[in-house]
């Protein structure tokens, strides 16, 4: 059995499915119940609580871990104690990048190669999802604002990235390493407009904010080093911020998704 954390998030909810398709016994972990595949058990618990998820620990052999909360040591012992025997941690290309801004992400994979379980580390980039924050703007004027629209990253789906979380916790071989995930090449903020205008059969206007009124809205939901760690990326991205893995493929043996096709699929959010 396999416990996934964040279940009903971008990555969390991909797991989900693409683990039940493959015929794989879950059970959904998260803070709030949201809809499910058919037959999937939801356990309401708080990652800042490791008891709250010991429960739903109990017979599980894997464990999808988000970082969350601030006692990874304690999930992590919760975990062995109720028999998990392998984990998958989804942390942050930031890590290896930025570790100043970055330290929290950073406890979290130290603490699950120090646990002594079978460990897979997944240093995500920017996933196509975050283009959520443009749905309310793009239905109402069609309008999708962000800062930097002329530098580009390489975003990558976020099924691409639970796919291989499920590789990792499902097969062998992938004990001990740490992947790199991003999509197949660099999108612009402008880029992602267009590209959701397309699918929308509709042109998406692109305003370009300063940094200061990025940064202000982001503080909103974002500790502050992170909103300053993220628009250095953003704005600022190092030659290995801006870099193609060949993870994704290495793992899947096919080319990531490109965001067109993110946009394609989920263009319901935007109508």
């Amino acid at each position: 059995m396999i416990v996934v954390t964040g279940a009903t998030g971008n990555v969390g909810g991909e797991l989900v499915r693409t683990l039940t398709s493959a015929g794989e016994r879950v059970v959904a972990v998260s803070r709030h119940p949201a809809p499910l595949p058919d037959g999937v058990p939801h356990h309401v618990a708080d990652l800042a609580d490791p008891d709250s998820l010991r429960p739903a620990l109990d017979g599980a052999d894997a464990l999808f871990l988000l970082v969350a909360g601030d006692d990874p040591e304690g999930i992590l012992s919760a975990a062995k104690e109720s028999g998990v025997r392998r984990v998958t941690l989804l942390s942050s290309l930031g890590v290896g990048t930025r570790p100043d801004a970055y330290r929290h992400a950073e406890s979290f994979e130290n603490a699950v190669r120090g646990s002594g379980l079978d460990w897979t580390i997944l240093r995500s980039g920017g996933l196509n999802s975050n283009a959520y924050a443009w749905a309310a703007s793009i239905r109402a004027d069609r309008t999708a604002a962000a800062p930097f629209g002329a530098v580009g990253l390489p975003m990558v789906d976020p099924a691409d990235v639970a796919e291989v979380a499920a590789a990792a916790l499902r097969e062998e071989g992938h004990g001990g390493r740490t992947y790199e995930l991003t999509g197949p090449s660099l999108v612009t903020p402008r880029d992602r407009a267009v590209a959701i205008g397309a699918a929308l059969g509709t042109p998406v206007r692109f305003v370009e904010q300063t940094r200061d009124e990025a940064r202000a809205q982001m503080l909103a939901f974002m500790p502050e080093p992170v909103v300053e760690g993220t628009l250095a990326i953003l704005g600022e991205p190092l030659p290995a911020e801006q870099r193609v893995s060949p993870d994704v493929e290495r793992v899947l043996g096919r080319t990531p998704r490109p965001f067109t096709d993110w946009a394609a699929r989920m263009v319901g959010a935007f109508r």
